[in-house]
């Protein structure tokens, strides 16, 4: 009987070490996922901030250039902002689901990454 209860403990110890090893695996490839996915994304942003700032200065160029040409300053800032409520229609209307499946493709790709 007492080899039963022995045996019954070294099972129960080696199911709960099988138990905790498990969880700690799964903690370790959601960090590792986290990680990639972050580490990903922070080059991606910079690169992003870079590209407003040089697409802000254009644009108040292009509407200082064209309040010149048009007479008045404010016209030009209101050419630049009806481009971009143009073209902001245009991408709701024809390139969202384009740029969803894109987006979406990429967080698959990188949580999938093994």
């Amino acid at each position: 009987m007492e080899g039963k209860n022995n045996l019954l403990g070294s099972l129960l110890d080696i199911a709960t070490d099988y138990g905790e090893t498990s969880i700690e695996l799964v903690r370790l490839k959601v960090l590792d996922k986290t990680t990639d996915i972050v580490s990903s994304l922070v080059p991606l942003s910079i690169v992003i901030v870079f590209f407003l700032s040089f697409l802000l200065f254009v644009n108040l160029g292009i509407a200082f250039w064209l309040g010149e040409i048009l007479g008045k300053t404010f016209y030009g800032f209101l050419v630049v902002a009806g481009f971009y409520i143009i073209a902001a229609i245009f991408s709701r209307i024809f390139l969202y689901k384009w740029i969803k499946r894109l987006v979406g493709d990429y967080m698959v790709k990188r949580l999938l990454k093994k």
